[in-house]
């Protein structure tokens, strides 16, 4: 996988209230998100992305942190995973703007985010 990593790219928080938790980062950031819809909100923070995802729309229905890491090419890497044994979480899905996402777990049952994400400087 090291030739597939660009980097850790995105934090995602699962929230409750999008509407409400977008007010706060918006105010604990002092900007806006840059990606704003019902189903995510995304905050630029210094290259780096914030995501918020509603507990409603989010696979793993909690309330903890979900890091995505940076991958040039999804469909290599998920291949690449695939071929070592790695069973996904979530498959390879077009989120729009041509950012690609897809998950796995770990060991121990927490979920390793990938995202292709066109936008970010090291792609």
């Amino acid at each position: 996988m090291k030739n597939h990593i660009a980097g850790l790219y995105t934090a995602i928080y699962h929230v409750a209230d999008i509407a409400s938790a977008k007010q706060w980062y918006a105010s604990f950031l002092g900007q806006p998100p840059y990606f704003d819809e019902p189903f995510y909100a995304g905050f630029n923070v210094a290259g780096y992305e914030l995501g918020l995802l509603p507990i409603a729309d989010a696979k793993n229905r909690t309330r903890g942190c979900v890091a995505d890491w940076g991958v040039k090419n999804i469909a290599a890497a998920v291949a690449e995973l695939q071929a070592k044994g790695q069973k996904l979480f979530e498959e390879i899905a077009d989120v729009g703007g041509g950012i690609k996402t897809a998950s796995l777990l770990d060991a121990d049952g927490n979920i390793i985010g990938l995202i292709e994400n066109p936008h970010f400087p090291n792609q």
